[in-house]
């Protein structure tokens, strides 16, 4: 029997390419995108699709109910830069949110759920070269408070309740798809648009910033690839390590000029550069390889590949 899925918060960066991926895998009629409107409207004309607010327990309930769901991948977040501007409406919203999921695994509701946490969980005392599965968390932004008291809570249900929850530490991703969503990683997005309409992009990030990235493939390949891994393999139930590559703007501005060479970076360096200081400039993911096969497929130089190539289709298509 094929699983029944919903996805909450379908219509941002990542649940939009990770309810296609499924529907793809799993049949239309089986993944039930949600979001709180129609922003998106291609995807809510690609199959079925609920309008569900992630912080009503009842409306969550009764759409599980109804469509007989038995996996949640819970995408509805406010993410770093946004969250520093609206500080309780993201912790109310991030929390909210995770503790109505694992109550609906608790009660028995659902089987099982898939949380994405980050690598914003990581702060400024935490080791910023090869940053381990286990160390310091002392996070200075409010989204990356929720994404380490989100973490404890996904474990003690895990222990306490049996709940099958699944989590990866998402690095800064990268997508041509769809517009980025109020991160401090946004500029390697921002970065390719500017270059194709402008062949020039102010970056808020100093030009030695680096951070760890991942092209959006990779971590869909990542999230469907620990989610259908068998229970035993998953040995960590707080949020797994996740990495593709690290660069800095200076890099993806070099990686661009292979083939735009007359493109132009600037830097002008904003409040998300003080957010960027506090996060690893690089993740050992070793706990994700050795327990469930992980393994990325693209470098800097692929992603400017499809990044650019996808996005120049896009603007004549």
């Amino acid at each position: 029997m094929s699983e029944k899925i919903l996805i909450i918060g379908a219509c941002g960066q990542i649940g939009s390419e990770l309810t296609y991926k499924l529907r793809e895998i799993y049949g239309n009629q089986n993944v039930i995108a949600s979001d709180i409107n129609y922003n998106n409207l291609e995807l809510v004309n690609s199959g079925t699709f609920e309008i569900i607010d992630a912080m009503d327990y009842a409306s969550l309930k009764i759409c599980c109910e109804k469509h007989n769901i038995d996996t949640i991948y819970l995408m509805a977040a406010i993410l770093s830069a946004t969250g520093e501007k609206y500080p309780m409406k993201a912790w109310d919203l991030n929390m909210q949110s995770l503790f109505h999921v694992l109550n609906l695994a608790k009660a028995k509701a659902v089987k099982k759920i898939f949380w994405p946490s980050s690598i914003a969980v990581f702060g400024p005392t935490t080791p910023k070269q090869d940053t381990p599965q286990r160390t310091v968390m002392e996070p200075t932004t409010v989204y990356g408070i929720t994404k380490q008291v989100g973490e404890r809570w996904c474990e003690y249900y895990h222990e306490k309740y049996d709940v099958d929850v699944r989590s990866l530490r998402y690095p800064g991703l990268i997508s041509w798809k769809t517009l980025p969503g109020g991160g401090t990683t946004d500029y390697a997005v921002e970065i390719y648009h500017e270059a194709l309409k402008t062949n020039s992009y102010e970056c808020f990030l100093s030009e030695d910033t680096e951070l760890p990235m991942m092209y959006m493939d990779d971590a869909i390949d990542a999230t469907i690839k620990l989610m259908t891994a068998n229970p035993e393999q998953v040995k960590i139930r707080s949020s797994y390590n996740l990495s593709g590559i690290s660069f800095t703007p200076k890099q993806i501005a070099n990686s661009i000029r292979k083939q735009l060479p007359e493109f132009k970076i600037t830097y002008k360096p904003d409040f998300r550069q003080n957010i960027a200081n506090s996060w690893p400039s690089s993740i050992n993911d070793s706990n994700a390889r050795e327990d469930w096969n992980w393994k990325h497929n693209f470098d800097l130089d692929n992603i400017t590949n499809q990044m650019l190539s996808n996005l120049k289709y896009k603007s004549t298509d």
